[in-house]
């Protein structure tokens, strides 16, 4: 006989019934954060009218995972919306605050900094333009 314990019936049923919960958690922690959008445009893209983004404001431009904001004095930045800490498109926009939605993650639309952790870098800055009144960004621009 073997000196170590049995799994009691309620140990194993407790193993697994906590099983695709620790699936999912670990889905949520994935480095693509379950996504296949890419992580910023492949080519140059026509976001939206150049009025679109105010003076001293942002705008997330989810569908080109593109976040554009524009200084005071008029300057257009744009900035890819995918989280540096684990990957996932960020789909809100507070003020000039984005906010992801996987780990709370925030970064400041206007320089891309991280404002707060789990992120630790960044957002990749990209090129952008403003094109017969409409704001194109991307690779090329």
């Amino acid at each position: 006989m073997s000196a170590r314990p049995s799994a009691t019936r309620r140990t194993v049923l407790r193993g697994a019934a906590l099983a695709p919960a620790a699936g999912l958690g670990l889905a949520a922690c994935s480095p693509t954060g379950g996504t296949t959008a890419p992580a910023t445009p492949t080519a140059p893209v026509e976001l939206g009218a150049d009025g679109e983004v105010a003076k001293g404001g942002a705008k997330l431009y989810r569908d080109h995972n593109v976040v554009v904001s524009r200084s005071a004095d008029g300057e257009l930045k744009a900035y890819s919306s995918i989280c540096t800490h684990a990957g996932c498109p960020i789909n809100k926009l507070e003020g000039t605050t984005l906010i992801c939605p996987c780990h709370g993650s925030e970064f400041d639309a206007a320089t891309g900094e991280v404002l707060r952790a789990p992120a630790t870098v960044p957002l990749n800055e990209l090129p952008v333009r403003t094109e017969n009144g409409k704001i194109v960004s991307g690779p090329a621009v």
